[in-house]
């Protein structure tokens, strides 16, 4: 390398320049899209500080015997029971079915892929409602075949439910990261006499802890935010013990200083995680082209194989087919039919000015830290991904501390409800936008700029429509989640206020069974035709 190359190389690149702290042009951030990115920074903010003032008034003598006192540490012990079995569960259904469809002559490996990500349209309490109704002395196993099954709950019965929600993620990370990985890694591994069995300890494991690791992570977040499933499995967490001291009207400053303590799980896993994939270099670092893995022949194991696909399926997606069908049959004539569409309604009601909302903040604040990157900015977008992980409890309970305290007048009203979801969800907006303004850059707008139009003019006619197709899968990824939302939707809704979520929780956790069935139909409909129309408007996009 000459010393103008190395000279060279020690600069930043141009479209570091073009992406500097003033942005391509120059200028600071225009205000018309810094204000309502400060705005929503601001707001996922307040709450979380609220409920720490709210914790904080609770008196020191009093504070050990709520903190330290025994149900705290069954909740909290309960939690991380929870948490670690429904990580083993996921990993054992997911783990080897990712194996199977990237490494093995397995037939039908599209449709088992596919098969694999649908239980994410069926909500964790419906999967939970899935459960509970396919036992008893009135379900289907009893009535079609004269077995009955004991009612799955605790331990066994919440982890059962959510894992068989959340293993495609866990899927979907590890499915990826064997199509990416290397076969010479492994093949080295063999020809230095390791078996197969210690080259994919040994080599390929480690390899995917990087895609295990993030999914483990977003499957936890999960499960310590989830309330539906774990309450009609009739377990005590965290979450759970939140839910009632605020509901009864027990303890609200005990229910903040457990949230305060759920918050703390998820802070320390967010840690565990960055520190656990910090520093690790996976990269082939040899020269030639990477060849497509060996496939393995199952022979005679192949259909025990497709047996274990099939289980898979069968358990995820035909039991809770089945036993909605089953309950749907059985409703008896007495069943209030016309409530459904007013439900109906009222999910729209909730769901569709979330996802707008949500929308447009995820626009400005996508803007402002990919156009003018800064500290302010950066923290800006941190905070709104913040505003996500907070399990959606403690968010909730703080937006309920947070509107008692400073405008009562609005509490339990739809607005504060549209806007504590569209908050919670924003940073599932700005993910899809974030990334197709990098793709287009700002030349575009540079140049409309140079033909006369002001900054609100060039982004309206010229960022704006190249920005439509992620605006609008994010938009209807927030409508899937705020439709199947519990927790807040419980919280936060007016008095008389329900939706469908709400409908398939209480009529279960009440035993209805038949008239919670309509409910978790539609949920299912709901997320189903949602993916499609994210599909095909993806299908209808250059």
């Amino acid at each position: 390398m000459t010393a103008r190359q190395r000279a060279l190389a020690g600069r930043p690149a141009p479209w570091i320049k073009v992406f500097g702290r003033r942005g391509a042009t120059g200028r600071k951030p225009p205000l018309f899209l810094m204000l309502p990115a400060i705005v929503a920074g601001s707001m996922m903010f307040i709450p979380l500080v609220y409920l720490v003032v709210r914790a904080g008034a609770t008196e020191r003598t009093e504070l050990a015997a709520i903190v330290l006192r025994p149900f705290t540490l069954e909740v909290t012990l309960n939690t991380l029971a929870l948490v670690g079995s429904v990580l083993v569960l996921a990993t054992a259904i997911a783990l080897p079915l990712a194996l199977l469809v990237t490494r093995t002559d397995i037939p039908a490996k599209r449709a088992i892929t596919i098969l694999a990500t649908l239980p994410l349209a069926i909500p964790g309490y419906v999967m939970a409602y899935a459960l509970i109704g396919l036992s008893g002395y009135y379900g289907p196993l009893n009535a079609f075949f004269g077995l009955r099954l004991a009612r799955p709950e605790g331990l066994f019965g919440a982890a059962l439910a959510l894992s068989l929600y959340t293993f495609p993620y866990v899927f979907l990370n590890v499915r990826a990261a064997l199509l990416g990985l290397d076969p010479a890694l492994e093949e080295t591994a063999r020809s230095l006499g390791r078996s197969p069995r210690a080259a994919f300890l040994s080599v390929t494991l480690p390899h995917l802890r990087p895609a295990l690791l993030s999914a483990w992570l977003v499957v936890a977040l999960y499960t310590l935010g989830d309330y539906g499933a774990i309450a009609l499995m009739r377990y005590d967490v965290l979450s759970s013990a939140i839910f009632s001291q605020y509901a009864n009207a027990f303890e609200v400053n005990y229910a903040a200083w457990l949230a305060l303590m759920l918050l703390a799980i998820a802070a320390a896993f967010l840690v565990l995680e960055g520190a656990l994939n910090r520093e690790r270099r996976l990269a082939r670092t040899g020269t030639g082209t990477r060849r497509n893995a060996p496939v393995l022949v199952l022979g005679r194991w192949r259909w025990l194989a497709v047996g274990f696909a099939g289980l898979v399926h069968l358990v995820s997606l035909g039991v809770p087919a089945l036993v909605i069908a089953f309950w749907l049959s059985r409703a008896p004539a007495d069943v209030d039919w016309t409530k459904v569409p007013a439900t109906v309604l009222g999910t729209l009601s909730v769901a569709l000015p979330a996802a707008a909302l949500a929308v447009a903040i995820a626009v400005p604040v996508a803007l402002v830290a990919t156009r003018w990157p800064s500290r302010l900015t950066y923290g800006i977008e941190r905070m709104t991904y913040f505003g996500y992980a907070v399990p959606a409890l403690p968010f909730a309970l703080a937006t309920v501390f947070f509107t008692l305290a400073v405008v009562p007048v609005f509490y339990q009203t739809l607005a504060v409800l549209i806007i504590a979801l569209a908050l919670h969800t924003a940073a599932l907006a700005v993910g899809p936008v974030r990334v197709r303004l990098l793709q287009i850059g700002p030349r575009v707008e540079e140049s409309a700029r140079s033909f006369g139009y002001s900054a609100p003019a060039a982004f309206r006619h010229v960022t704006l429509p190249a920005l439509s197709r992620s605006v609008l899968a994010g938009a209807i990824f927030v409508f899937i989640v705020v439709a199947k939302e519990l927790p807040i939707t419980l919280l936060l809704a007016p008095s008389g206020f329900t939706t469908m979520a709400m409908n398939v929780f209480s009529r279960t956790h009440e035993g209805m069974l038949y008239e919670a069935a309509p409910y978790a139909a539609l949920m299912i409909a709901f997320s189903a035709i949602s993916v499609a129309l994210m599909l095909r408007s993806e299908r209808n996009h250059p």
